[in-house]
């Protein structure tokens, strides 16, 4: 039953009614087909689940279209690349809107035939797990950036959901979850691991062993939140280190991770260069890691690396549920040099990174991510090496952490619940 509204769905209605096809993408279990389903209650929906008409649809697609006519939603289009080409046909030879509404996974193979087939003509919209404010039932859905215009009007609709914080950070994002409070945490994620993950993605890295494979999961869950280091990983499951490259690549394109990329510029010669890597689930994160109740995540080791995956997923989140493409604007920094200063009177060191970069309008925007409820100005002391980028202005930096209240720290410098994301 469709029971959690959406944030996109404004989006996904517009997009339908101005594009000849849409495409929505996203990992498994996020609700896609429900979301159609819901949106399109009057339209023919077909899944490529169903293998018989997966078998039609391969052997003669003109028959399988001719049975099921436009506008017609197909559900796990991955499963049959060799439509895309006759999609291109029909969508050349019509000037209606809303011919078709494809769901799929977020892999290369599904990528590569959009863009070589259906290029400008159709819009393709991504859907994550839920976020913080749909699962709050928030009414607000512009991206997070720390300026002033964003926080007045965040500030209308703010929901104090910060007691419950680690308890979402444990259940994780995917729908069923919340749809149904009774669903039991481990078997949902067991579930998952076993019917999605080992299907989808093994049958792609083609692990020699489910050992192998299964080793290799938990080896990039528990580095979540760090610097991807591929020789590392490689030497711990003892594969090569090119074979490592080759199945984070699959996770990434699969939604299992994200990748961000390190903000480089000609005055950051000491900036590092590597990636840093993100689960796209903390949830999952957590059951892959071992973390199994909320009190030994809060508690253990990897409760900071933790938050601060929660923290950039849901700022991702409320990009892509305004339907924007936020590839390009979201970056970190680091620096290989460590920062010293003093605090009450001692020395101490600081790292020379800055945990979240966004660029908009020529402006950058640093966001460090603290599991703190006593931000401190000291916390942003890396944000002034933003200053010397050519051509761009640094704007509001942001500390998002556990304190209560917004709080200014400068007048350039901000921290901000979590509810303010």
């Amino acid at each position: 039953m469709y029971s959690i509204k959406r944030n996109i769905e404004e989006i996904v209605e517009k997009r339908a009614k101005n594009n000849k096809a849409i495409l929505l993408t996203g990992p498994r279990q996020v609700g896609k087909s429900t979301l159609f389903k819901h949106l399109f209650k009057n339209v023919n929906q077909v899944t490529f689940d169903d293998d018989l008409l997966l078998a039609q649809a391969e052997e003669d697609v003109g028959l399988f279209l001719l049975n099921n006519p436009t506008p017609l939603v197909i559900d796990e289009v991955q499963k049959c690349p060799s439509i895309f080409n006759r999609l291109k046909i029909v969508l050349d030879n019509t000037e209606d809107y809303g011919n078709f509404f494809l769901t799929g996974l977020q892999k290369l193979q599904l990528m590569e035939n959009v863009s070589e087939s259906l290029a400008g003509r159709i819009s393709v919209v991504e859907l994550e797990g839920l976020s913080l404010r749909e699962i709050n039932n928030v009414d607000f859905n512009k991206h997070f950036v720390p300026t002033e215009d964003y926080l007045f009007e965040r500030e209308k609709c703010i929901k104090p959901y910060r007691s419950d914080i680690w308890a979402i950070i444990h259940r994780g994002s995917y729908p069923e979850l919340y749809a149904n409070q009774d669903k039991e945490w481990t078997d949902f994620y067991q579930s998952y691991v076993k019917t999605y993950i080992e299907r989808d993605v093994n049958k792609l890295i083609k692990a020699k062993n489910h050992m192998t494979f299964v080793k290799f999961m938990t080896s990039v869950a528990a580095r979540t939140g760090q610097v991807v280091n591929y020789a590392n990983i490689a030497s711990e499951i003892g594969v090569s280190e090119v074979t490592v490259k080759e199945w984070v690549s699959i996770l990434e394109k699969s939604g299992i991770i994200y990748i961000l990329k390190p903000y480089t510029s000609s005055v950051l010669n000491r900036a590092i260069k590597t990636p840093k890597l993100y689960f796209r689930d903390t949830g999952l994160c957590c059951y892959l890691t071992r973390w199994l109740t909320v009190d030994t995540l809060k508690n253990g080791a990897m409760a900071g690396a933790m938050f601060e995956t929660f923290v950039i997923n849901e700022i991702l989140k409320s990009y892509s549920n305004e339907g924007i493409d936020y590839d390009f604007n979201v970056f970190y920094y680091k620096g290989k040099d460590k920062k010293k200063m003093k605090e009450d009177g001692e020395e101490i060191e600081l790292d020379g990174e800055i945990d979240f970069i966004i660029q908009e309008d020529g402006i950058l925007y640093p966001v460090e991510i603290k599991m703190t409820a006593s931000p401190k100005a000291n916390m942003a002391s890396v944000f002034d090496v933003l200053d010397g980028v050519p051509d761009k202005k640094r704007g509001m930096g942001a500390i998002i952490c556990l304190y209560d209240k917004k709080m200014y720290l400068r007048d350039n410098l901000v921290a901000l619940p979590i509810e303010y994301i």
